[in-house]
């Protein structure tokens, strides 16, 4: 059984006891939290797809912890004029548990 979630903006294929990198969310580690803009269902070939949303589909999950994701460098360059500028940048990510997905 998995389902397509929409959290924070983003897509997700989640399937129970899966661990999932999504954006940084409010909450403290242990929180629970639950997820009503589910989009579509499949139960072992049996697929609900929703318009928009599938009516009575939740995903519920806990907050493992807040992290940050890999270094990103961003680096500006104009040749022949000595402009040179490097950046780093790390997003940060809210690491969830799926723990049940509810039809």
């Amino acid at each position: 059984m998995y389902a397509i979630v929409n959290i924070a903006g983003k897509q997700f294929k989640v399937t129970q006891d899966q661990s999932v990198y999504a954006p940084l969310m409010e909450g403290e580690e242990g929180a629970s939290v639950e997820f009503d803009n589910v989009l579509l269902v499949d139960n072992e070939g049996k697929v609900k797809v929703g318009t928009p949303t599938v009516k009575g589909a939740k995903v519920s999950g806990k907050i493992i912890g807040h992290v940050k994701g890999d270094k990103v460098i961003v680096f500006k360059k104009k040749r022949r004029k000595g402009y040179k500028v490097k950046n780093g940048h790390r997003q940060q990510y809210t690491k969830l548990l799926i723990e049940n997905i509810t039809k």
